[in-house]
């Protein structure tokens, strides 16, 4: 068995004095520039300083150490587009193998500050202390201590505005041209980013609206004329529309005109006969005789329900009721007394509804209610007596003069009124009777019916 041999008896190249003395094994060591054994980006191993001749630095911070130091003299150059992939081969194979010729690869580190990278000396019995540092390569220097997979295109088109700046995206130049062309590009502006679809719309159809359009020949010009026009159907449509509509108008103006115009237009000409009436009384023109039909001769007054209405000759609908006057049954088979005859039914008719509606509310009249006819001559009261709430318009009966129904036993001195019911239509006739309980001239003055 051999036995081992002390260190201090070992002789050659390889003897640990050789290289321990001196230290030019560790120095080759630290010499090679090896990316799997550097820092990773943003962890320093030892502060970013000048590198010693004969020593190298890692490719990530070779140029924060050449600025650091104040290297080689910076000239302002044009900026180097980093790489569009977190691996550069091309950069690796150049800091690995050395310069494989006079000049710099084209199209890396050209127009920019380059950092010197000192070839390694051969290891083997040297002199102490650094060598001469022998130029290898040039190496662009880094814009920032980001990893080249996490910048963005904005960062990798956008030049660093100084030497230690960092890179930030180009600003967009302001729009040029027509109100068009700006709105355009404020359009574009506000589009989210990352949003494929939406640009190349974008830029699909803007051109397209810009080009003009071939013209049309005659019959395509023909053929888009006749698709344009509506058809039949839309046309029918629109037609039967606006008749409803033109329909639908009428039909309201004619309500209003029917519930609320002719009341007042019925008022009107009812207050101005009930006026020419008085005044013919104060100037002795009118006698209680025979009157022409639609001539006024008598005032009707219901104080329970306020009315004061003229009272006319006939029941002409549009001589007498539809001016808002109370017509007298005075004509054929159908007349009747006057209320100054000593026996007799003395029958009038109004509306109910519309052109005035005197009669409107006569159903709330009840047994005593007055009903007074003034005269040239006098006042005549009725007192309410009986009410017939709906009849045939055929009925005759209600105005003779013992109407029937009425109550009444005998002849006397009766008033019927009557009217359409139900309201707003003329299918049935409403009647109220009364019973004449005073007779006074006019010289004695009103009575107290119209007093109270």
């Amino acid at each position: 068995m051999t036995s081992l041999r002390p260190h201090a008896e070992q002789e050659g190249p390889y003897a640990q004095g050789a290289y321990e003395s001196d230290g030019t094994f560790e120095a080759a060591v630290e010499q090679l520039a090896d990316p799997l054994n550097d820092p990773l980006p943003g962890q320093h191993a030892d502060p970013p300083s000048a590198p010693q001749a004969g020593q190298h630095t890692s490719p990530w911070f070779r140029a924060e150490a050449a600025q650091a130091d104040g290297g080689a003299q910076q000239a302002p150059q044009a900026p180097v587009e980093p790489p569009g992939e977190w691996y550069d081969p091309e950069g690796y194979r150049r800091d690995w193998y050395g310069h494989q010729g006079p000049e710099a690869a084209p199209g890396r580190g050209g127009g920019q500050d380059a950092v010197v990278i000192s070839e390694p000396a051969a290891p083997g019995p040297a002199a102490p202390g650094p060598g001469p540092a022998q130029p290898l390569a040039t190496v662009p220097p880094v814009l920032s201590d980001e990893t080249v997979a996490l910048r963005t295109a904005e960062t990798r088109s956008a030049p660093p505005a100084g030497p230690g700046a960092a890179p930030g995206p180009v600003p967009e130049p302001p729009p040029t041209g027509g109100r068009a062309e700006r709105r355009r590009a404020a359009k574009g502006r506000g589009r989210r980013r990352g949003d494929p679809a939406r640009a190349a719309d974008s830029e699909t159809s803007e051109p397209e609206r810009s080009e003009p359009r071939a013209p049309m020949s005659r019959l395509e010009a023909r053929r888009a004329a006749r698709a344009a026009k509506d058809s039949p159907a839309v046309v029918a449509s629109r037609v039967v529309g606006e008749v409803f509509i033109t329909f639908g108008v009428l039909m309201l103006l004619f309500v209003t005109y029917q519930l609320w115009w002719t009341n007042i237009r019925a008022d009107q000409i009812a207050g101005q006969e009930t006026n020419k009436i008085q005044d013919d009384w104060a100037n002795g023109e009118r006698s209680p005789g025979a009157f022409e039909p639609g001539q006024g001769f008598a005032i009707m007054h219901i104080p329970k329900l306020d009315v004061v209405a003229p009272i006319a000759e006939g029941i002409d609908k549009e001589k007498v009721l539809d001016r808002g006057m109370i017509g007298h049954y005075a004509e054929g088979t159908l007349k009747t007394a006057m209320p100054s005859a000593e026996q007799g039914n003395f029958a009038v008719a109004g509306h109910r509804n519309t052109h005035g509606e005197p009669f409107r509310y006569i159903n709330r009249l009840t047994p005593g209610d007055p009903i007074v006819i003034e005269t040239r001559d006098a006042y005549y009261t009725y007192e309410m007596a009986e009410i017939l709430p709906q009849t045939s318009p055929s009925n005759v009966a209600v105005i003779d003069e013992v109407p029937a129904g009425s109550g009444f036993e005998g002849p006397g001195r009766y008033i019927t009124l009557t009217t359409c019911t139900p309201e707003f239509t003329s299918t049935y006739r409403m009647i109220v009777w009364g019973k004449m309980v005073d007779e006074r001239p006019r010289s004695e003055g009103k009575p107290d019916a119209l007093v109270g």
